[in-house]
């Protein structure tokens, strides 16, 4: 009977203790889920300033400062537009239109 009852004592000991080392590593993964989903929450909202951010950016009344301060562009008027004809292009119409 001793024999039994040591072998049961032993049985419940082991259990216990895979019990405690269960519940700890359930805790310690679970405090890393919890981290990882607020790096996660952190990254979302990175994210969405950084697209409000670019669309800020890029609205025509912006890009057309930049081009005006950086690049020394102004824009296109007919006072300053130059037309380019090619001579060899004219003068083929013309004769495609002189011949039928």
């Amino acid at each position: 009977m001793a024999r039994l009852n040591l072998v049961l004592l032993l049985a419940v000991l082991a259990s216990a203790l895979y019990l405690v080392n269960t519940q700890y590593e359930s805790r310690r993964l679970y405090a890393e889920l919890e981290k990882a989903m607020a790096q996660g929450r952190k990254i979302d909202t990175e994210n969405d300033r950084l697209q409000v951010e670019k669309r800020a950016q890029a609205t025509p009344l912006k890009i057309e400062k930049l081009a005006h301060e950086r690049l020394q562009m102004r824009t296109a008027t007919p006072a300053i537009t130059q037309y380019v004809s090619y001579p060899s292009a004219a003068a083929a119409s013309a004769g495609k239109a002189a011949a039928p």
